[in-house]
């Protein structure tokens, strides 16, 4: 566990372990979800406060989505962010449970919740203000986690440019069909769970039990916006893989329509030459040219000239 006393205009103090509210300023709890089993009994008695069953579970579910809840005691908000791996594909899905209180700020989140951590990192080394009340340093760790969906928009496109590039690569070997319905379906993850976070945000923004204040109902709008953003690219990106895949169909069909045209041009071709060979193979006795001296040469010219013939005629009529 992680306690801080912040006052607004101060410098944040870590705490060893909350015993009760300070009289000024406000507490953040943070508790890594592996040492949450019963984080009630703890915040509890610190506030007098009754905290939701219902809500204790969903901040235990690793797995749960963005989503807002209030009650007339504290606001609930439940927010998915990256997990700590760099790399933009396979997503790696962190929540971190928000339970806002009038004068505290518990988080449940994963141990490996780097978001939380660069926020914790920030305050111990004095390079960010403490923020005014709770709300507003759960503004600060939700802007933390969207900037790192901001940041992975540049590998993302790169990822997905590789991929339409090696699908369309006039001398690919058999595509990865593997990896490409799995990035495809990891864009449609990324947009779902951008479509989640904006939902969670707008319900906050719009249910929340005490009025924002001007500058902080602009911020969550702004939140609002880059998670916009962020879905927009992971709409655009799975459009475009689509795209390419129909390009690549169509170029595929192309090149049979190729083939098969000189395939069908040479059949053309060697047809009547078949029909030639299959006269002068019958077994007549009294078949005229069997006997003449130069009825063999006679007929390879003929059946040169024909294919020849045959071969211009195609060609100028652009068969092939």
């Amino acid at each position: 566990m992680n306690a801080y006393h912040l006052v607004s205009g101060k410098p944040p103090q870590r705490l060893a372990s909350p015993q009760a509210l300070p009289d000024d300023g406000f507490l953040w709890i943070d508790i890594p979800r592996e040492q949450a089993a019963d984080w009630p009994a703890l915040i509890e008695p610190l506030l007098g406060v009754e905290v939701e069953r219902n809500h204790v579970s969903d901040s235990l579910n690793a797995a749960h989505r963005s989503f807002f809840d209030g009650t007339p005691s504290y606001d609930m908000l439940v927010f998915a962010g990256l997990g700590p791996c760099e790399t933009p594909l396979p997503l790696e899905i962190r929540n971190v449970a928000l339970f806002i209180f009038d004068r505290m700020l518990l988080t449940v989140r994963a141990q490996d919740s780097l978001s939380v951590l660069q926020v914790q990192q920030r305050l111990d080394e004095a390079l960010l203000k403490s923020p005014k009340d709770p709300a507003m340093l759960a503004h600060l760790l939700l802007t933390t986690m969207i900037d790192r969906f901001l940041a992975v928009r540049e590998p993302l496109m790169e990822h997905f440019d590789d991929l339409e590039d090696e699908l369309l690569a006039p001398r690919h070997g058999a595509a990865n069909w593997r990896r490409l319905l799995d990035s495809r379906r990891q864009a449609r993850k990324l947009e779902a769970l951008c479509s989640d976070q904006i939902e969670a945000l707008d319900a906050w923004r719009r249910g929340t039990r005490k009025s924002f204040s001007n500058p902080l109902s602009v911020r969550v709008r702004d939140l609002t916006e880059h998670a916009a953003r962020v879905m927009s690219l992971a709409a655009a990106q799975e459009r475009d893989l689509e795209s390419a895949i129909q390009l690549h169909f169509a170029i595929a069909a192309e090149r049979t329509n190729r083939i098969m045209r000189v395939l069908t041009v040479f059949s053309a071709v060697f047809l009547p030459l078949t029909f030639l060979v299959g006269v002068y193979g019958m077994n007549f006795d009294y078949m005229p040219e069997l006997r003449w001296r130069y009825g063999y040469f006679f007929a390879l010219g003929f059946m040169a000239a024909l294919s020849l013939g045959l071969l211009l005629l195609f060609k100028r009529k652009r068969y092939f």
